[in-house]
């Protein structure tokens, strides 16, 4: 399997009648995917999608893919295809159109009617370009046909790319339950024939990829959430991703049978269940449905609250209940759900919720101690059949962390793909498919680009380093005046701290030391405020490491008098 190389340089131009291809989001990463196809100037995108930040990325809301790449080139993009409508393949679309809000946009009905709703709250009046699956669709010299695959999101599609070049198959986010709630599974038949039409890349889901065996299939959660109302004495608390039309179809399904009322919580709930409700996705029982300003109307036993922040996000309804911030509580004999998995990175503050709520005297049922959720995504099992039925010529991982591409790579050779023909890249690496050959090219620019607030790209990796360190270790200031004709320290230095976890008298001991190096540094000469500032940062920095064992942010103020 070829893997990139840390030291590898910008591609060079494509080769006559080649295709490249550049993931920009990802391949390393769960979420944030995006990836851009070339062929004779011109650009195809399938999908654009965010990553919710880590813990390590204190005060950003968003990260997009880097579209450094394609920014220059705006106008050779044919269209983006979305494969499914979560955040993670959809999310970053108003970004894109801000830079050009032409750009045709092509997907399922779901897809595009979750994707026209965002748009609307960044005032982006999309062209959107509805497809269903078995349709062909030709945009430049990409001949585009769409198949039905079964996720954890009804409407979702894989792509077959066809280009003079070779053809390309896509998988997006994909599992194959075979007995799916909504009756739509994934096209294996279709797979099998492009398979028999000759596919020269395929590009495939990796995030199961470590699982042995088979996805569990969805209809095996309807009798433990069964179960779950049937004990429950109190309100019934459900927290799922807001786009989770089967989740949500189970809990209204298991509300009516137990006699009791559903209220939706969060602003992404109500409009993607709406949305869904109204496309004739989600069927919703009669009577079952309450505005959640009505619930305190009825007996605790008869509320069910479907809500947000499965993920632990600190904004969003669950965590907010959780501290106590919201108009829904929850007590003792309450029971709460939380019908989704762990994204990687989130198992921190997931953990708080837990353990907030089961503070408050909940009960709180999840993936570790009940079948309340399964994934959406193909487990090994599924990836071996696929491979088998497709027979690629050559094979790209995507969609995971290394350890799921590398892993997914193992289960294509174990088929037969010959080593040299799977194609273990990262975000910005270049990959150009020559003459039925994929082979990486190079690599381009490709880092995280921040929103935070209105400001997107104005946060750079040094800046969170220094929040990371304001917020771990705290701060020291230090102001001092000094007479500019003598250069002597005519007043101060007075230091401050925050988050030291020393209070002001504790910092007197280094004045007497900060004055002398000042004193010193004036007497032989040094009169400029920058250097001054120096001087005060190591004479506080060097105290604060030894004396009180931390590193805080040191900020020197020198003025002239």
């Amino acid at each position: 399997m070829s893997h990139p190389h840390p030291d590898l340089q910008l591609p060079g131009p494509l080769a006559p009648g080649a295709l490249r291809i550049v993931p920009l989001g990802g391949l390393g990463e769960v979420g944030r995917n995006m990836t851009v196809f070339e062929y004779d100037g011109k650009l195809l995108i399938i999908d654009c999608g965010v990553l919710f930040p880590e813990d390590h990325q204190p005060g950003v809301d968003l990260i997009l893919p880097d579209f450094d790449y394609i920014s220059d080139r705006l106008n050779d993009i044919e269209a983006i295809v979305l494969t499914h409508g979560h955040e993670d393949h959809i999310g970053a679309v108003p970004y894109l159109l801000r830079l050009r809000r032409d750009i045709p946009l092509v997907g399922s009905q779901l897809t595009l009617a979750f994707l026209e709703a965002k748009l609307k709250e960044h005032r982006i009046n999309p062209n959107l370009q509805p497809v269903s699956e078995g349709q062909r669709r030709k945009f430049g010299a990409f001949d585009l046909e769409f198949v039905a695959v079964n996720h954890s999101i009804p409407d979702a599609l894989a792509v077959a790319v066809r280009t003079p070049a070779g053809s390309i198959l896509h998988t997006g986010d994909f599992k194959m339950d075979q007995l799916p709630l909504d009756g739509r599974i994934t096209d294996l038949r279709a797979f099998a024939r492009l398979g028999e039409e000759g596919i020269d890349l395929f590009m495939v889901d990796s995030t199961n990829a470590e699982v042995p065996g088979f996805t569990v299939a969805e209809r095996e959660i309807g009798p433990v959430l069964d179960g779950v109302f049937t004990r429950a004495d109190g309100r019934i608390v459900v927290a799922s991703f807001s786009s989770h039309v089967h989740r949500v179809q189970q809990v209204l399904d298991a509300a009516n049978a137990h006699g009791r009322r559903v209220a939706l919580v969060g602003r992404s709930m109500v409009r993607n269940m709406t949305i869904a409700a109204e496309l004739g996705y989600l069927h919703v029982p009669d009577g079952v449905l309450i505005d959640v300003k009505k619930i305190d109307d009825l007996p605790d036993d008869r509320v069910v609250l479907m809500c947000t922040g499965s993920q632990g996000e600190p904004m969003a309804a669950l965590s907010r209940i959780a501290n106590r911030d919201h108009r829904v509580s929850v007590g003792p004999g309450d029971t709460v759900i939380l019908a989704s998995s762990l994204i990687p990175g989130n198992e921190n503050a997931v953990f708080r919720i837990i353990n907030g709520l089961i503070r408050l005297g909940a009960k709180v049922v999840h993936q570790s101690n009940a079948r309340v959720h399964v994934s959406g995504h193909a487990s090994a099992g599924e990836l071996l059949y696929c491979y088998n039925i497709v027979r690629p010529k050559n094979v790209m991982p995507v969609h995971g962390e290394i350890r799921h591409l590398v892993a997914n790579g193992a289960l294509a050779v174990s088929t037969g793909v010959p080593p040299e023909r799977v194609v273990l890249a990262e975000d910005g690496v270049v990959v150009d498919l020559i003459k039925g050959k994929a082979r990486i090219a190079g690599a381009v620019p490709c880092g995280y680009v921040y929103v935070d607030g209105s400001s997107v790209g104005g946060v750079t990796e040094a800046e969170l380093k220094d929040r990371r360190i304001l917020g771990e270790e705290g701060f020291i200031s230090i102001f001092a005046v000094v007479d500019s004709s003598t250069g002597k320290v005519v007043s101060g230095p007075q230091l401050h701290a925050r988050g030291v976890a020393e209070d002001d008298a504790k910092l007197a001991e280094i004045v007497p030391e900060l004055t002398k190096a000042l004193s010193e540094a004036t007497a032989g000469g040094t009169a400029d405020t920058h250097q001054l500032q120096q001087v005060i940062r190591r004479v506080v920095g060097r105290w604060a490491s030894t004396r009180l064992r931390r590193r805080p942010m040191i900020i020197p103020v020198v003025v002239e008098a």
